[in-house]
């Protein structure tokens, strides 16, 4: 009997890893007072699974939708769930709820740790504050994945201690109330001809795919990065579109928000697709050279 049971342990190991789950031996090495310790977050243990998850239910800031005060067990808790990794010691996924003054000095501060942000959507319609979800991932040790996450909370408590109410613009100054952006200082910065109309500009850049139909389909089918500006060479906006393949898209959100310029969404636009497209959603504010720049910067990080 007691062969019989050694045997059966040793099938689980070698099988379990095959699998995609956590051994016993995989869950042995993730340190669950550890991870509590630094995220100063009580989690709790998935034993069918090899997980750790802790939890932070937003009960800073009162949420309604459509108007019916939300409570935070209905969606509006950030968790991380940790578990120990193969090319790496641990892994880490989790899901933040944050505010709109919060979503990108929660974003820079995961990156600046080393953690990745993979997608930034809404999940209500009508609701008060508005409210964003940030989805997060990592590899690496366990340590500097729980400092990650600790990072992006404790940026979540210096903007509420700063100011308790989320805010609803974080722009100081007034645009100008007609449109004169000169496209050939954008044209010098990105180096591609883009088109005018009433003191506006805005370049188009196509990045084919084939969708799961089998068509080429690119540019005018809406696989392309765009950046439209407006206002005045001394204070722009622009907004746009980044589409990136596989292994770009940390390094385009890296670019952008070392130059101050907003990541407003990130998410997928088709199904199928070869490569797999991913599209974030940008906005900024600032002189229109800087502005270009910034998306010059972003373009260089991808694939040619």
């Amino acid at each position: 009997m007691l062969l019989r049971t050694r045997r059966l342990l040793a099938l689980v190991l070698l099988v379990a890893p095959a699998l995609g789950g956590s051994s016993p031996l995989q869950a042995a090495k993730l340190d669950t007072a550890k991870i509590e310790e630094i995220t100063k977050l009580k989690g709790a243990w998935n034993e069918p699974e090899g997980v750790f998850k802790v939890t932070a239910p937003r009960t800073d800031v009162k949420v309604a939708v459509d108007g019916w005060a939300m409570p935070p067990f209905m969606g509006l808790t950030s968790w991380a769930a940790f578990q120990a990794g193969k090319s790496a010691p641990a892994m880490v996924m989790g899901d933040l709820v944050l505010f709109q003054d919060e979503v990108n000095p929660v974003m820079s501060a995961l990156l600046d740790a080393g953690v990745s942000v993979t997608a930034l959507h809404n999940h209500f319609f009508f609701d008060e504050p508005r409210v964003y979800f940030m989805h997060l991932g990592g590899e690496g040790k366990l340590e500097d994945l729980a400092a990650g996450v600790r990072k992006a909370l404790d940026k979540v408590a210096e903007l509420r201690a700063a100011a308790p109410e989320p805010k609803k613009s974080a722009r100081a100054a007034a645009l100008p109330a007609a449109n004169s952006i000169d496209g050939k200082a954008i044209e010098s910065v990105l180096g591609v001809q883009g088109q005018a109309k009433d003191g506006m500009y805005k370049v188009v850049l196509g990045r084919p795919v084939q969708s799961a139909c089998g068509c080429a389909v690119g540019k005018e089918m809406g696989v392309n990065t765009w950046a439209a500006f407006a206002g005045s060479a001394q204070l722009a906006v622009i907004d746009g579109d980044f589409v990136t393949f596989d292994g770009e898209l940390q390094p385009v959100l890296k670019a952008l928000r070392r130059a101050n310029v907003e990541v407003v969404a990130i998410h997928s636009h088709m199904e199928g697709e070869t490569p797999k497209a991913i599209f974030l959603h940008y906005w900024g504010v600032g002189p229109v050279e800087e502005l270009a720049r910034a998306v010059k910067a972003a373009l260089d990080t991808q694939k040619k």
